[in-house]
């Protein structure tokens, strides 16, 4: 008998979405789960895991496939992303395309990340000069819309989700791809020189734009808020 979801997110957004699933069902056992180790260990709980739906929302760890073959109740994702940006922090690579459109998807969960059936999704056109982190967060707002809209059904139906009739598309994002755009040329145009630091040059995740130069590999540092020119060190 379905009577668990089994949350897999951060420590901030259980507490939220755990409020809204038992909102709809007072009486669901809710599990929070914030690291594969975690996420593992529940392999040794077999009657559980038939019991229970497990929900990712925003996270970065992939569920292993001995996890979603043991859930009774399905898994479901919550991708801050459109379809066609699947992957790896996708605001990332939108604003590094130009994109003009954007989004959150809601999806079944499989063993190969982000192409499982799509359940929701919620669009929204980009304004200029919208920066990564502008983005993330209105992906998240139309994310967590999104996880609003569904809850109902994720925490009181035992059935399957009906699938749209939407498909993913375009080039699945990895870390592989942000580090190879984080790899400079010397050869490389003022433009997209600027338009690669204009996204990556944050050094988030711990990479940095980095150039090899006589065999010397030098990593930007982007300048403070009051600077007028960039800079490079050593690392």
């Amino acid at each position: 008998m379905f009577d668990t979801i089994i949350l897999l997110t951060g420590p901030v957004e259980e507490a939220t979405l755990a409020a809204v699933l038992r909102a709809h069902n007072p009486q669901l056992n809710i599990r929070g789960i914030k690291s594969l180790t975690e996420l593992e260990a529940l392999a040794l709980e077999p009657e559980l895991l038939a019991c229970a739906r497990l929900i990712g929302f925003v996270t970065p760890v992939i569920v292993p496939k001995r996890i979603l073959e043991g859930l009774g109740y399905g898994a479901y994702n919550f991708h801050p992303g459109p379809p066609h940006y699947p992957g790896w922090v996708p605001s990332h690579f939108a604003i590094y395309d130009g994109a003009t459109e954007f989004g959150a998807t809601a999806h079944v969960m499989n063993e190969r990340v982000d192409t499982g059936p799509i359940i929701g999704v919620e669009l929204f056109g980009i304004r200029p000069n919208t920066t990564v982190e502008g983005l993330e967060q209105l992906a998240l707002t139309s994310l967590a819309r999104l996880f609003w809209n569904l809850a109902n059904l994720l925490a009181t139906h035992s059935e399957p989700l009906n699938p749209l009739e939407i498909t993913w598309s375009g080039r699945k994002s990895t870390r592989r791809n942000y580090a190879a755009l984080c790899e400079i040329s010397a050869e490389i145009s003022k433009n997209e020189l600027e338009r690669r630091l204009d996204v990556f040059g944050a050094g988030h995740f711990g990479v940095s734009p980095t150039i090899t130069v006589h065999g010397h590999r030098f990593r930007y540092v982007a300048p403070e808020p009051d600077a007028f020119t960039s800079s490079i060190t050593s690392p």
